[in-house]
């Protein structure tokens, strides 16, 4: 089985912590979609003889698109790609794009999942993060949502300046009045060269803190586990039957391919990326050529990779897959780097399977780049 992800580089405004690749201008939307359309067709022999399960609309803000254009992305997908019969296809959506008429449309379109950027249901939240919509249309927008879609996610940010773990608490509990069967959340992160960095560099928004972000971290586990859902990634809680199929795809090294400006693809063991730039992208297309730069994976890369994405989840890192696949050497590598952290209570060995604890789950990240291991 494979995915497809499709980039969506639009937004009406850019969040002040956002480092993804996007657009604020509409201007040439269509020739943006005609690129995409083209690149499904130039790569899709790819997985000819392998079965799309999931198609992942992201952004950027998908949820700009019409119905028409959606659906005219999703044919495209059809027409060049052998889809299993049951594909998870998710659209990636603001909560002010969602109006009653746009959701009554897209109950009736191909996408049977949303995954709605709520981040807050606090106004001085959003404001901060500079986001597009307001709290009360985040709670209207959710209100609306599950009248028409079953599967749906929302995406929540903890560790904000200033937000009192009460507060955080309370984003928690309004969350989960609306009996969404998905959550994710994040970290408020500082990435560099965007508008937050520059904020905070010049003392108009506080640091982030993360000694709070690890509190909120273990008090959302806590909060959400009690109310049945399964920490099954770091960032990701499903209730049962509820687990993304695209992002459990990534985390378990099943190929994808990132279609669109800055996109990212993985398959035999080659990873490949799209230039990130609206302008070459389409202009290479409209020329049949794939914007594109390739790598291909060493075994210490791929080790490298299964450790990060391995210890994010609930299924750790299989000790027998690495003897396996990368040979007894990098075992014994592994245990030996993993020592400590066993010691220190942020790691156990559960039937030869390398999990995080409880108190190892926030510094998973750290851990694992102490577990690689340099090209010999």
């Amino acid at each position: 089985m494979a995915g497809i992800y499709i980039h969506i580089p639009f937004c009406k405004q850019a969040c002040f912590y956002c480092d993804f690749h996007f657009s604020t201008t509409l201007k040439k939307k269509k020739e943006l979609l005609d690129a995409l359309v083209k690149e499904l067709e130039l790569r899709r022999d790819i997985f000819q003889n392998t079965p799309i399960e999931t198609i992942y609309f992201g952004g950027g803000t998908p949820s700009l698109l019409s119905q028409s254009e959606i659906e005219h992305l999703i044919e495209a997908v059809y027409q060049n790609y052998n889809v299993s019969k049951d594909p998870e296809i998710t659209l990636e959506a603001n909560p002010d794009d969602l109006s009653v008429s746009k959701l009554k449309a897209l109950s009736k379109s191909p996408v049977n999942r949303l995954s709605i950027g709520v981040q807050s249901f606090f106004e001085t939240d959003l404001k901060l993060m500079n986001r597009a919509h307001n709290a009360e249309e985040a709670k209207r927008c959710l209100e609306t949502a599950t009248t028409y879609f079953e599967n749906i996610s929302l995406d929540l940010i903890y560790g904000i300046p200033d937000a009192s773990n009460t507060h955080w608490e309370e984003n928690i509990d309004i969350a989960l009045s609306f009996n969404i069967p998905h959550i994710s959340s994040y970290a408020l992160t500082v990435e560099p060269k965007t508008a937050l960095a520059s904020f905070i560099k010049k003392g108009l928004i506080k640091n982030v803190d993360d000694s709070q972000s690890q509190e909120q971290f273990h008090i959302l586990i806590a909060r959400l586990e009690a109310a049945g859902f399964i920490h099954y990634e770091t960032s990701n809680f499903g209730k049962p039957g509820y687990f993304s199929r695209n992002n459990t795809a990534y985390w378990q090294g099943k190929p994808y391919l990132g279609i669109g400006p800055s996109a990212h693809s993985f398959y035999q063991n080659q990873r490949s990326w799209n230039v990130r730039n609206n302008s070459k992208y389409m202009k290479s297309l409209e020329e049949a050529i794939l914007p594109l730069e390739v790598e291909t994976l060493s075994k210490t890369d791929a080790y490298n990779e299964y450790v990060m994405t391995g210890l994010r989840t609930m299924w750790g890192v299989s000790l027998e897959k690495v003897n396996h696949d990368f040979g007894s050497l990098y075992k014994a590598y592994l245990l030996k780097q993993a020592e400590k952290y066993i010691e220190q209570g942020f790691l156990e060995l559960k039937q030869e399977t390398l999990m995080a604890t409880s108190e190892g789950k926030f510094l998973t990240d750290g851990i694992a780049a102490d577990l690689f291991k340099l090209n010999l």
